[in-house]
């Protein structure tokens, strides 16, 4: 699920690639150099996975927030320490633009990756019921070029955040 455009392509010798689902979200944009342009151009849907940044976009997080041992997170070093601050302090910029929208930082990232007309889904996972209403109402926020813009502007600040394998941290 996490192909780059060269391995679709060589994939494409044997049988046609239909779908990709790889990791999209704002601190996580790597894809889009070659990879969304690719699925673009060979019709490939996508179903981008973690568009709440593993948690960081779900507007939760403080600098007090702790992880359990048994979380990925807790040893990540975009988890802590100055990157972490870094990204929070992004991640209130970008909760101040959702509440000028009239939305919530979470619904506003979701917006965000469905924006990119290379997209087709965004995979949204919750512990918690109120968070599946949140999903369903960033589909119908759109996002115009003044709005993406800013975010752009927002996040020109980011640290990048990966993930668990088989993403790497």
């Amino acid at each position: 699920s996490n192909f780059d455009a060269d391995e679709m392509e060589s994939l494409s010798a044997t049988l046609p690639v239909e779908t990709l689902q790889p990791p999209y979200h704002l601190f996580r944009r790597d894809i889009e150099e070659s990879t969304l342009p690719y699925t673009l151009a060979h019709d490939i849907g996508v179903l981008a996975y973690g568009p709440l940044a593993h948690g960081l976009l779900g507007g939760g997080l403080t600098a007090e927030s702790r992880f359990a041992a048994d979380d990925w997170r807790a040893n990540s070093p975009v988890f802590k320490d100055e990157p972490y601050r870094v990204n929070l302090r992004v991640v209130d910029e970008l909760k101040k633009f959702a509440e000028e929208l009239g939305t919530t930082v979470d619904r506003l990232a979701v917006a965000w990756v469905l924006a990119n007309p290379a997209v087709d889904v965004a995979i949204v996972g919750t512990r918690n019921p109120r968070h599946v209403d949140d999903a369903v109402a960033a589909t119908k926020l759109k996002l115009d070029g003044g709005a993406m813009s800013r975010i752009d502007q927002i996040m020109g600040g980011a640290e990048a955040v990966g993930g668990p394998s088989p993403e790497s941290v």
